[in-house]
């Protein structure tokens, strides 16, 4: 969420309460206030994740009748000022209701239109509260403009289940494997084993992936599970010093521990399974070529002083060295000139 972030900026205290509802209308509404979306905010927070090892971006950017796509242009300008150090795919996302909000499907579209390479969901189910309606519109945009699809899915239970299976549906119909994704999928950590073996398996089948942050308090998507049946798993952040979360810094190392430490992986090959999922997992999810340590590959890499990588993982050490594209653009946290 680049477009939210006012990371750099003046300490804000959080005031967006404890629903999903009440973060939304709060967000929106100190928008103005706050100077945000900035282009500057997105900057810092895109040169802090450079000098933590990032080289590819993924941002849901908030389309709504308010700010319309003054999201898209503020991180554009931002991923501009980065350009060669890092690569940022945006995500044209309804945070506020899609079918719920008049206007907003043709800003999504204009959005694809300009350029914009994926179109997010919320929530079909528990916000828009018209899943088929909501799911329907977005694999028709993404079918029309050749997208990617990325749904924030935070409903749970039974009923988060039930809409896996409609994405699964529409997935395997439209045939869009390995272009679409669920961000957050807290069903999937809270089904009884059976269920979550059964949609891990559904999901490979269909090429479908999720991407998780491990926020706190809520179920994490089960990282051994998904390796084993060859479901598509990445790690992400979330919302980074903004009006939804006062926490935050960029750093995926720090998250991909976070990612360990809630799933309670102990073990080194464990570890190493989350690890996999914030680098390889995100990279397949993004539809990145040559990807990788191989030799051929295009040399993006960051080193660290550890004697394994499960302990890069639990230790979170500085960053020694960020390498894009076999040129170093950051060392020891600090940016190259």
């Amino acid at each position: 969420h680049l477009d939210k972030t006012m990371f750099g900026g003046p300490w804000t205290p959080n005031t967006g309460g404890r629903t999903l509802e009440g973060r939304i209308r709060n967000g929106e509404g100190r928008r103005a206030e706050l100077g945000i979306p900035s282009a500057d905010y997105a900057a810092n927070l895109l040169r802090a994740m450079v000098a933590a090892g990032t080289s590819f971006v993924r941002s849901h950017i908030d389309i709504d009748p308010e700010v319309g796509l003054g999201g898209v242009a503020a991180v554009s300008e931002a991923a501009a000022r980065l350009a060669g150090r890092v690569d940022v795919e945006l995500v044209a996302f309804p945070q506020g209701g899609l079918l719920t909000r008049p206007g907003v499907p043709a800003l999504l579209e204009a959005a694809l239109a300009d350029g914009v390479g994926t179109v997010g969901g919320l929530d079909p189910a528990g916000f828009d509260r018209d899943p088929a309606g909501q799911l329907d519109l977005l694999f028709d945009l993404a079918e029309r403009h050749g997208a990617k699809i990325d749904v924030h899915l935070h409903d749970q239970g039974l009923l988060g289940a039930w809409e896996y299976e409609l994405i699964i549906e529409r997935t395997k119909a439209l045939g869009m494997a390995g272009r679409v994704a669920i961000s957050h999928a807290y069903a999937m950590g809270g089904l009884e084993p059976d269920h979550q073996r059964r949609f891990a398996e559904a999901l490979a089948d269909a090429g479908v992936a999720m991407i998780t942050c491990a926020v706190g308090g809520a179920p994490v998507v089960p990282v051994r599970l998904m390796a084993e049946t060859g479901a598509r798993l990445a790690i992400g952040n979330d919302g980074i010093r903004d009006l939804w979360t006062p926490y935050g810094d960029g750093d995926m190392l720090r998250r991909i521990n976070q990612v360990s430490f809630r799933d309670r992986l102990m073990s080194d090959p464990e570890i190493e399974l989350a690890l996999a999922a914030g680098t390889h997992g995100g990279a397949a999810v993004l539809g990145l070529d040559g990807y990788g340590l191989a030799v051929g590959c295009n040399a993006d890499l960051f080193a660290v002083t550890a004697s394994a990588p499960a302990e890069a993982v639990v230790s979170v050490p500085p960053r020694k060295l960020v390498v894009k594209r076999g040129a170093v653009v950051a060392h020891d946290g600090v940016l190259a000139d």
